[in-house]
């Protein structure tokens, strides 16, 4: 069944869980994703980075809402890292209806100014809008950046400034696979909490100690975003069947990719404590 962003987060925060969020590039990854949401009982969002976008066109999209659509429980599609209007445009023409706006390179009132425009925007499509404050370190969309935690004032000034549905906070977390462990400042996640009212979002949750995202829920983060875990495990299964020696056809490829995909999925699920929520 469709639901959507917001809905899912306001649930999420309520009852004390995070709501999985999965990128995905094929139909083989969007049915992995659902199937396991399915099999879990667990309310799931499928996200689609401007970079798969191009790479796919609006088919993806498409797919992702088809999925939604048949799926026999909640799951709400997103685009993710969104850093133009355009791209936020071509989404919501396509039905999607929640996006990240993401300024986060730019300076504040830059950020502010574009999350604004975006705000609008999808308003007027009755849709929802996760902003982000702060850079998350590592690599996102092909590119290497230097991550900028979140300010504590400054969320709460964001926030207020933009009227975003959510917010995505950078408290030490990273995109990828990070060369040395994370180390989360959760005294600053705490504070962010106490001065902001909507759902917060912590991006880069593949490669977070289990405790850690225990105690990252417990602050007040509701949605987990999860991309390099995924592609890992379509990669490694891909890699397995080419190099076994065996006969491989690509019909069993692509199935045994999206049977890895799942499991993964599977999970993560577990981890963020959302199998049969909503109750």
């Amino acid at each position: 069944m469709r639901s959507e962003v917001g809905e899912l987060l306001h649930q999420a925060r309520s009852e004390g869980y995070a709501v999985g969020a999965f990128n995905v590039y094929t139909l083989e990854g969007v049915r992995a994703v659902v199937a396991a949401a399915e099999e879990e009982e667990s309310p799931v969002i499928l996200q689609v980075l401007p970079s798969a976008l191009r790479l796919q066109g609006r088919a993806l999209l498409v797919a992702c809402l088809a999925a939604a659509e048949d799926a026999a429980v909640p799951v709400a599609v997103q685009l993710d890292h969104a850093g133009s209007l355009e791209d936020i445009r071509m989404a919501l023409e396509a039905g999607v209806r929640s996006v990240m706006a993401d300024g986060s390179r730019l300076p504040f009132e830059d950020n502010v100014a574009f999350t604004r425009a975006a705000v609008e925007m999808v308003r007027a499509f009755a849709g929802t809008v996760e902003g982000e404050l702060g850079r998350i370190a590592g690599r996102e969309e092909g590119e290497e950046q230097e991550g900028e935690l979140t300010d504590p004032e400054e969320a709460a000034a964001f926030v207020a400034a933009t009227d975003v549905d959510a917010l995505a906070v950078c408290i030490g977390n990273v995109h990828g696979r990070p060369p040395r462990p994370v180390h989360l400042d959760f005294g600053r996640l705490r504070a962010i909490r106490a001065k902001v009212q909507v759902p917060l979002v912590l991006h880069g949750a593949s490669g977070l100690p289990e405790d850690d995202v225990h105690r990252a829920i417990d602050l007040g983060i509701c949605k987990l975003n999860v991309n390099t875990q995924l592609q890992e495990a379509c990669l490694q299964s891909m890699r397995g069947a080419l190099c076994g020696g065996g006969g491989v056809d690509l019909p069993g490829l692509l199935r045994h990719a999206s049977e890895s995909m799942r499991a993964s999925v599977r999970s993560k699920l577990r981890l963020f404590r959302s199998p049969g929520c909503p109750r």
